[in-house]
């Protein structure tokens, strides 16, 4: 499932858009300003942008410009209310892959991220197996899987071993775990994120070489 950072300060839009979104298959991260998107997008792995144009902090021209500094190639999609030429051209120039006018067709928002994430081979992404010692973890179908024994995991537990497989013997700090997982770093997200740490120690105790550490004021590794 693709993995798309949206960032819109209309409270009630963006919540909408998401929904829509989830309910259509792909793992959204909503924020609601520019530099919140920007913590977003450098904590996270993502596979498409959705920017809103008029965003306080830092506007979503900024912002795209900032994300392209970090990867040319990255897909972004601009949401706007305005329809002047002037700010369609000044997006497209800045490297949007498309822009889109409000109020706009929900289904058509699904089909335009499709189709680009089709064309740039970003769908494909989070489809990836990964070998943790004598696991394998099918993040796809969100399974750890251990000899004959298979175990199902929750979206978010899949999405938290992830980040720490493909950071495996570094240390991955809370606030960045709890950024790209849920969009914000609370005490009560952190207590949840506990949990699912607990949960996927549990998980990989079949294996002595495998371990989620936790350094102490700082974050957790995933140790092999």
């Amino acid at each position: 499932m693709a993995k798309i950072l949206l960032v819109e300060d209309d409270e009630n839009l963006g919540f909408v858009i998401k929904d829509n979104l989830e309910e259509a298959g792909f793992v959204v991260v909503l924020q609601n300003d520019g530099n919140k998107g920007l913590i977003a997008f450098e904590a996270g792995t993502f596979d498409i942008a959705i920017l809103d144009v008029m965003l306080p902090e830092l506007d979503g021209f900024a912002l795209s410009e900032k994300i392209k500094s970090q990867n040319n190639d990255f897909p972004i999609i601009f949401l706007t209310a305005k329809s002047l030429n002037d700010d369609r051209i000044k997006g497209l120039k800045l490297g949007a892959d498309d822009y889109i006018s409000k109020p706009f067709n929900m289904e058509e928002l699904i089909l335009r991220i499709e189709a680009i994430l089709k064309r740039v081979g970003k769908i494909a992404i989070t489809t990836a197996n990964f070998i943790l010692g004598k696991y394998t973890f099918d993040s796809k179908n969100l399974k750890l899987i251990f000899e004959t024994t298979e175990q199902s995991l929750t979206n978010k537990e899949s999405e938290l071993l992830k980040l720490l497989v493909e950071n495996k013997n570094q240390t991955i700090s809370r606030e960045r775990l709890l950024i790209a997982l849920w969009g914000n770093n609370d005490y009560f997200k952190g207590r949840s994120m506990d949990v699912f740490i607990t949960r996927l120690r549990k998980y990989l105790s079949n294996d002595t070489s495998i371990k989620i550490t936790n350094v102490h004021g700082v974050g957790f590794r995933l140790e092999m």
